[in-house]
C-alpha cells in the first residue's frame, strides 16, 4: 500500500514539471523604518497548480517581508500573533538583549502582540528571522514563517558591489519539504524532496548581464546544500553569516547548512540571452551530511524516510538564472579588497568550554533517536553556562555522532579557531554564528560576549537541524554583569513586573513597579505557551496581585500583563 502510494505520487510530481515548467521567482517585498509591523497569520498557498496548501506567514500567506535596517538605528518591531498558538519569533543573527532574541523564553500568545525595542549594532550582513518555541520551531519554520533581515552600514555602503534590492541584489532562501496526498506539508519528514526558493518550486530568475549579488538562507530544517554552478564558472563568496570577507573567495563549490548565510557575486557579463543554473552538487558530498546519499557516516546507518529520495547523493537544480539586458549603473567587476579582518587574539581568551554531541542511543539506529549536548538533554528550567559580561572564550565543539551538526548559538559572531587542529579555509574565516561540525570532527571558536547582560533571560545554542533542536538538543546560558546587575541598551526600561517568591511553591504575588501606566489583564501560560490563568485585574504600584499555584505542576512559567497586547513580561519557576 505505501509502495502505491509512493509511485502515485512520484509520477505526479513529473507530470507535474513537465506540464507547468519554470515559475517566476518570488521576491519578498521589504519593510524598513523606525517602526515595523509582522503579522503572523494563517494562510493557504499553491505550490502546485490548482491545489491551495495551508501554510503560516508574516504579512502574508508565506515567508515574511524582508527588512532592511541600519547599523546604529533604533528600531521597534511589533509581532502580533494570529496562527491560532503560541509562537515566537528570533532574530537569527541580531546582537540583541536576550529579552529582545525572541528565543523559547519570549513566547507569543495567540491573539498578542510583543513589540521588542532594540538599536542595530551588527555590521553590514545578511541575518534571518524565525520561530523559535522549543518543541514547535520545526512545524512553524517548515509551514512557512521566516524572513530575510538585510543590514547596511557606512563601509559597506562604500564599496563597488550590488545593492539594488530585486534588480542586481536577491534573497534567497533555500528549502525542502514533503507533501502528503492531499498537497498538505509534513512537517515530521526525512523525506523532503521537493525543493524550493522563496517558496518558489521550479524557479527561475531575470538576471542582468553584470555582477550580480544573491544573499543565499538555508532555510532547510535539515539539508545541506552544495552549491555550484552547471557552467562549471566560478563565483565570489563575499561574506559569511556575521558580514564581508577580508576579500572575495573564489570558488566553484560552496556548501551551505541549515541556519547559515552567504553572500556570493556572480559575473553575468557579456552573457545576455544565455540560461546559466544554480544546483546542489549533492553528489559531492561526503556521509555523515544530511542530503549525501547516506545521512550516516555508514550506508548501514538508515535514517527513516531518507531513502528513496531524489534530492540525496544526486545533483540537483535549485534555480535558473535567466540573463537579460545590463541595468544602468551596473557593477562589472568583482573587487579585490572587501573590509579588515575582525577578529580576536586567541591569548586573551578567558576559558575554553567544551561541547560535545552525541546520540541519544548509540548504536547503528541512533540517527532515528534524539541528540545531547554533554550527555543533556534541554531543560527550560536549567540554565547551562553563567557568562561574565565581557569574558572572552573559547568553545570546543566535538561531534562523537554520527551524523553532521551545524550548531547555533545566539547574541554573538565568533571566529573559528581550527578544524581538528587545521587552519579553516579563507571563505570560514569571516564572522559566523552558525558552524557545520562533521563526525569525528572537532572545532574549536572564539567569541566575546560583550554589551548586553540579564540574570533572568537566557540565551541558546543548540543545532539547527530543526528535528533536533526539538529533540532537546539544544542548551542556554545568561549573560551576567558582575558590577551594575543588568546593562542594556538605552531602549531597555527598568523592569516593571516581578515576581516573589521566585521559585515559587505555593503562592506567587505579582508586583507592578511602574508609576504611571495601570494594566487590567493578567496572563499566566506554561513553557509551552498553554495558557493556565488568565483574568482581567487592575495591576498597578497600590492594587499588586496573589496567584494560587499550589496545585500547578513543578516547571517555568511565564507572565504577560497588558490590556489587548500583553506587552510586558516576566518568568517564574515553580518547585
Amino acid at each position: 500500500m505505501n509502495k502505491v502510494k509512493l509511485y502515485t505520487i512520484l509520477i505526479f510530481l513529473t507530470i507535474y514539471h513537465f506540464v507547468h515548467g519554470q515559475n517566476k521567482l518570488f521576491i519578498p517585498d521589504t519593510l524598513s523604518g523606525s517602526v515595523i509591523n509582522l503579522h503572523l497569520q494563517k494562510g493557504h498557498h499553491a505550490f502546485f497548480n490548482n491545489y491551495q496548501t495551508a501554510t503560516l506567514g508574516a504579512n502574508g500567506n508565506i515567508l515574511g517581508p524582508t527588512l532592511i535596517l541600519r547599523k546604529g538605528d533604533d528600531v521597534k518591531i511589533n509581532v502580533n500573533n494570529q496562527i491560532g498558538e503560541t509562537t515566537t519569533l528570533h532574530w537569527h543573527g541580531l546582537h540583541v538583549a536576550p529579552e529582545n532574541d525572541g528565543g523559547p523564553h519570549t513566547p507569543i500568545i495567540n491573539e498578542s502582540t510583543w513589540s521588542p525595542t532594540f538599536e542595530i549594532k551588527n555590521r553590514a550582513s545578511t541575518c534571518w528571522y524565525h520561530p523559535h518555541l522549543h518543541h514547535k520551531t520545526n512545524e512553524h519554520v517548515t509551514k512557512g514563517i521566516s524572513g530575510v533581515i538585510i543590514i547596511r552600514d557606512e563601509i559597506e555602503k562604500k564599496l563597488a558591489l550590488p545593492r539594488t534590492y530585486g534588480a542586481d541584489d536577491f534573497p534567497l532562501v533555500i528549502q525542502t519539504k514533503d507533501f502528503d496526498s492531499s498537497f498538505e506539508i509534513i512537517t515530521q519528514s526525512n523525506h523532503d524532496d521537493i525543493l524550493m526558493v522563496n517558496a518558489t518550486i521550479e524557479p527561475f530568475l531575470e538576471v542582468p548581464s553584470q555582477v550580480v549579488r544573491c544573499r543565499i538562507v538555508n532555510g532547510a530544517s535539515q539539508r545541506a546544500f552544495n552549491l555550484g554552478l552547471n557552467n562549471d564558472q566560478d563565483f565570489y563568496q563575499i561574506a559569511t553569516d556575521g558580514g564581508l570577507l577580508p576579500k572575495p573567495f573564489k570558488t566553484k563549490r560552496l556548501l551551505i547548512a541549515p541556519g547559515e548565510r552567504v553572500e556570493i557575486l556572480i559575473d553575468f557579463k557579456d552573457m545576455t540571452g544565455q540560461t546559466v543554473h544554480l544546483l546542489s552538487y549533492a553528489s559531492e558530498l561526503p556521509s555523515g551530511i544530511y542530503g549525501a546519499t547516506n545521512a550516516g557516516m555508514v550506508a548501514m546507518m538508515t535514517l527513516d524516510g531518507y531513502n528513496p529520495n531524489p534530492l540525496n547523493g544526486k545533483n540537483f537544480k535549485i534555480l535558473s538564472f535567466n540573463i537579460i539586458h545590463q541595468t544602468q549603473n551596473p557593477i562589472v567587476n568583482i573587487p579585490n579588497s572587501l573590509v579588515e579582518k575582525e577578529s580576536i587574539n586567541e591569548n586573551l581568551s578567558n576559558i575554553t568550554r567544551t561541547l560535545t554531541f552525541s546520540p541519544m542511543a548509540m548504536g547503528m539506529n541512533q540517527l532515528n533517536g534524539d541528540f545531547t549536548i554533554n550527555n543533556a538533554s534541554f531543560d527550560m528550567d536549567v540554565i547551562n553556562y553563567e557568562i561574565p559580561l565581557n569574558n572572552i572564550e573559547i568553545w570546543e565543539l566535538r561531534n562523537q555522532s554520527a551524523i553532521s551538526h551545524p550548531f547555533h548559538i545566539h547574541d554573538i559572531q565568533f571566529n573559528i579557531l581550527s578544524r581538528n587542529g587545521q587552519t579553516p579555509p579563507p571563505n570560514e574565516q569571516g564572522l559566523k554564528d552558525v558552524v557545520l561540525v562533521r563526525p569525528g570532527e572537532t572545532v574549536r571558536f572564539i567569541t566575546k560576549f560583550e554589551t548586553f547582560s540579564n540574570p533572568h533571560v537566557p540565551y541558546m545554542f543548540h543545532c539547527h537541524l530543526l528535528p533536533h533542536e526539538d529533540g532537546g538538543m539544544m542548551g542556554q546560558f545568561i549573560v551576567t554583569d558582575r558590577v551594575s546587575k543588568t546593562k542594556d541598551d538605552k531602549f531597555n526600561k527598568t523592569e516593571k513586573l516581578k515576581i516573589w517568591p521566585n521559585p515559587a511553591t505555593n503562592m506567587i504575588e505579582i508586583i507592578h513597579e511602574e508609576e504611571i501606566e495601570v494594566y487590567d489583564q493578567v496572563m499566566i501560560c506554561d513553557t509551552q505557551g498553554k495558557i493556565v490563568y488568565k483574568k482581567l485585574h487592575t495591576l498597578s504600584p497600590k492594587q499588586n496581585i496573589k496567584v494560587d499555584i499550589l496545585q500547578w505542576p513543578s516547571g517555568g512559567y511565564f507572565i504577560k500583563i497588558g490590556n489587548s497586547t500583553f506587552s510586558e513580561a516576566a518568568s517564574f519557576i515553580k518547585k
